[in-house]
């Protein structure tokens, strides 16, 4: 009996609950959309329109100069870190150091206000005396090589520093080969 009576007790108080939802369903409303605003074009006056294109001139113009100095400072980069190098005890002038002493001129004659010192070098095997001496005849070949490409030889200046500044301190013949060169500086 108790469960009869707890039974109908939840059916009365559920019925009620299920009623009132039921019965309090939200309506559904159509809402117009609201108006778009008409967008109002204006055209841009002609000195608007000159000086937008003046300011892209210029911006152009800029980008360009920019462009033109990374590619200077790169080929200025390229010409001083590239050095000529030489055979032991030579101060001949191998293909490869032609092939380089060209492209070397191809700068100089785009770079007409450029002068260059160039340094000769040696390896540390030979006499003080020596080195300065074969340092100077490298420096001079090369000087001379550019010379007959056409490179004037009032921007060309020659020293010679021997063995006293190695590229590569080791006492082998890979530190020796980077050692026998003539580098170009930029005055």
């Amino acid at each position: 009996m108790k469960n009869k009576i707890w039974l109908a007790l939840a059916l009365l108080m559920v019925l009620p609950i299920m009623f009132l939802t039921v019965s309090c369903a939200k309506q559904v409303v159509e809402a117009e959309p609201a108006p778009t605003p008409t967008p109002t074009v204006t055209s841009p006056t002609d000195a608007e329109r000159r000086a937008a294109e003046e300011a892209q001139r210029a911006r152009l113009a800029e980008e360009r100069l920019r462009a033109e100095a990374a590619a200077r400072q790169a080929a200025q980069a390229a010409f001083v870190n590239e050095p000529v190098n030489f055979e032991f005890d030579s101060s001949a002038l191998t293909p490869r150091a032609q092939q380089i002493l060209r492209a070397k001129a191809e700068f100089l004659r785009a770079n007409s206000g450029v002068a260059v010192v160039i340094e000769g070098h040696c390896d540390e095997r030979g006499t003080a005396a020596y080195n300065m001496a074969l340092g100077e005849r490298r420096a001079e070949s090369a000087k001379a090589f550019l010379n007959n490409l056409g490179i004037a030889g009032n921007r060309l200046t020659t020293i010679s520093y021997g063995e006293e500044r190695p590229v590569d301190p080791r006492s082998n013949e890979e530190a020796w080969a980077k050692n026998r060169r003539a580098q170009f500086v930029i005055k």
